[in-house]
Order: structure tokens, then C-alpha cells, then sequence
């Protein structure tokens, strides 16, 4: 169990815009990538089978930008415990030299996948991405 999970992401000719670098919406992409890369690694299969997230809010700072060809490493975490039907999330992206070019918080809502209503987070569905924190 971490909070903290990693992936890399590569630009791709369809990820570049008309400036020549990533486009604004890839990296909403990559988030929402790497945000249920996260939950598929580390929730049970009974939660992933049972539960699905949405989101309701993202805020982006965008520091920098990456062209055809680049990578970036991300990272996300969970800040603080869940409040109701609700946790956030932050990521990061980093370019090969360490600066961060991208940094987000988002807000993810728990839904339940039979009826499509707000669920509460509870304990057991929070536990895995402990602990807390930006530390």
C-alpha cells in the first residue's frame, strides 16, 4: 500500500497542438490516466468491481510544456482523508531535468457502479492510499 503512484507519460504526435507541445487536454487525459492507474493498483478487486470514480473539479498550473517525443514523469497522491463522497488528488509532472511543469489538484466523487449514486467513502475504500499527506 502507498499513496504515491508513478507512471511516464510520452508525447505522441496526437498529443501536440498547433504551438508544437502537448495539448491542454492531454494532460487532463494523463491525469484522469494515472489517477485510475493508481486505484487499479492498490483498491481490492472487490471495491474496483463495486465502485467508480468521477470527477467534479480539476485546477491546473501549467508551468511548462513538453514536444514530440519527450517524456514526462508523473505522480499522484492523496492530500488528506476523503470528505464524504469525496477525495482529492494531486499530480505532478516532471520533465528529464526535474522542473515541474505541470502540477493539479482534482476532486473525485465516489459513485457506485449499479445505481450510479453517490456513495460515502468509507474507511476500507480510503485505507490503501494511506497515509495522507504531501510528505
Amino acid at each position: 500500500m502507498t499513496n504515491r503512484h508513478q507512471l511516464t507519460f510520452t508525447a505522441l504526435p496526437s498529443h501536440i497542438d498547433e504551438l508544437g507541445h502537448v495539448n491542454n487536454a492531454v494532460w487532463v487525459d494523463w491525469i484522469q490516466q494515472i489517477a485510475t492507474a493508481h486505484w487499479s493498483a492498490v483498491a481490492s478487486a472487490e471495491h474496483q468491481a463495486q465502485y467508480i470514480w468521477v470527477v467534479t473539479r480539476h485546477e491546473i498550473d501549467y508551468r511548462g510544456n513538453i514536444g514530440l517525443g519527450e517524456t514526462v514523469s508523473a505522480e499522484t497522491f492523496i492530500p488528506a482523508p476523503p470528505k464524504g463522497a469525496q477525495f482529492d488528488r494531486c499530480v505532478t509532472f516532471t520533465n528529464a531535468a526535474g522542473k515541474v511543469l505541470i502540477s493539479a489538484r482534482s476532486t473525485w466523487a465516489l459513485l457506485d457502479k449499479a445505481s450510479g449514486r453517490l456513495l460515502r467513502v468509507r474507511e476500507e475504500i480510503a485505507a490503501p492510499f494511506r497515509p495522507f499527506g504531501e510528505a
